[in-house]
């Protein structure tokens, strides 16, 4: 499943592409209104600099409450730091910001284990009251620098966090299992595969899973992995599950091993949704855990068949 699409919604507004309005001449919503797009189209002859400036300029930025950053390169992948650095340093004129999405960008314009990433420390530091942030992508850049990181913090106002990768790096899952976040309702990690940086543990995802932390924390995705069976028999045991709402383990290999680990372990019941989209369950087992949790809202979508050899994550390259 590659990203084929970009996103049509976020943050609870519609999305607005501001540079293709404003090139067009289409009249703009109002700043508090839309989801603000910010993105360069393939050998555009803006910087994201150039276009950054002009989006702040075009609109009521005092009064923006949600920004999505889009393909950041002109031509070939480069890193984010150079834009991250620009969006920071207009912290000040954006004091309403609740959610920001970094990296909506599609297969075409630049594969997910491409995108050249960098700490993204400062953005908790620079917007304080940021309640929603995405990020997509881990890579370093060509020369081995770089890499998405985290330093540990703490931020009180952020309410969901979702980090997209075909392969996460077990130094950003460590961080972010080290973050002081009280407020955190929905935390989703795409663990992703080592062929593509992601070299996190089953030991680093045990304080998700020990319900110690992160008290508010009411949906957790722990997905896109080929080790979905063994995480599947982690959750089963967990502690945190029993306050959960909502749990996601999709994306993965998830096989009828894990299900079956996840089915004799503690009741499911209780939970609004359980997602498992993208799997490698045979249909005995799809029908089996359909009849064990009748009440639970279960996303069994995206079957994939297999053989002995290969299973593949959704989203890795």
């Amino acid at each position: 499943m590659a990203i084929s699409k970009h996103i049509e919604q976020f943050g609870g507004l519609p999305v607005a592409d501001v540079m293709s309005a404003l090139d067009e001449g289409i009249a703009l919503p109002a700043a508090d209104a839309a989801a603000w797009r910010i993105a360069l189209e393939y050998e555009d002859e803006r910087t994201f600099a150039e276009a950054w400036q002009r989006f702040l300029g075009a609109v009521d930025a005092e009064r923006v409450t949600t920004v999505i950053i889009g393909n950041w390169s002109q031509d070939d992948p480069a890193p984010l730091a150079g834009p991250l650095a620009e969006i920071i340093g207009s912290a000040g004129r954006l004091p309403a910001l609740r959610a920001l999405f970094v990296g909506d960008i599609t297969f075409e314009e630049c594969e997910i284990s491409w995108l050249q990433m960098c700490d993204i420390t400062p953005l908790f530091e620079a917007f304080p009251r940021l309640e929603e942030l995405v990020v997509r992508g881990a890579s370093e850049d060509w020369d081995g620098n770089g890499g998405l990181a985290l330093t540990p913090l703490r931020h009180e106002h952020l309410r969901r966090l979702r980090l997209e990768a075909g392969g996460l790096p077990g130094s950003v899952v460590r961080s972010v299992a080290a973050c002081d976040f009280p407020a955190l309702e929905s935390l989703e990690l795409w663990l992703g595969v080592d062929q593509y940086g992601g070299d996190w543990t089953l030991e680093d995802l045990a304080p998700f899973l020990a319900g110690t932390r992160l008290p508010a924390l009411r949906r957790l995705g722990l997905q896109n992995s080929t080790r979905q069976d063994e995480i599947c028999a982690l959750a089963a045991q967990a502690p945190v599950v029993t306050r959960l709402a909502d749990l996601s383990l999709a994306m993965g290999a998830l096989t009828d091993e894990g299900a079956a680990a996840l089915l004799e372990g503690q009741p499911l019941t209780h939970l609004a949704s359980l997602d498992l989209h993208h799997h490698y369950l045979t249909e005995a087992m799809q029908q089996r855990i359909a009849e064990a949790l009748p009440g639970v809202a279960v996303d069994l979508s995206d079957a994939q068949k297999w053989d002995d050899e290969w299973r593949y994550v959704a989203v890795s390259e």
